[in-house]
């Protein structure tokens, strides 16, 4: 085997290799965080596979400074055209203690070619209409000490 040969190999099977590298994924429900709504924000969010889940660990924003933290699973639909959110979120500041309110989230991702549902939509304790949004440096913004 030439070298040039194996370098590619070597190199191809690298890459191969490579982790997938979680990065922010935000959704706005009910025109977001800053517009009367409020925001997801999963904070090492990869996108499942097709007919797969993945984590969802963040927080969620909403009023004008209560964060609430917040877990679940995300699921993505066999055609990839559906992604399901499910999460429960936590601020016993804003809740009170020892009390959880989930989310059931569901939305097309961005670039589906059709969208089965017509409109994403959240049916949980913050409900209204959901889409993903840009997470911007305001929303990647975790406050040492909020509501």
């Amino acid at each position: 085997m030439s070298f040039n040969r194996l370098a590619t190999i070597t190199g191809l099977a690298a890459v191969m290799a490579a982790p997938v590298y979680a990065t922010p994924f935000c959704i706005a429900v009910g025109g977001g965080f800053g517009s009367g709504g409020t925001s997801f924000v999963g904070r090492n969010f990869i996108q499942p596979a097709p007919s797969s889940c993945t984590a969802w660990t963040g927080y969620t924003k909403t009023a004008s400074t209560v964060i609430l933290f917040t877990s679940g699973t995300v699921c993505l639909s066999s055609n990839s055209q559906v992604l399901t959110v499910s999460v429960s979120s936590q601020d016993p500041s804003f809740l009170g203690a020892g009390t959880l309110v989930s989310d059931y989230i569901q939305l097309c991702p961005q670039g589906a070619a059709h969208c089965p549902i017509g409109h994403g939509s959240d049916v949980g304790f913050f409900g209204g209409t959901a889409s993903a949004e840009t997470c911007t440096a305001a929303l990647q913004q975790l406050p040492a000490t909020h509501d």
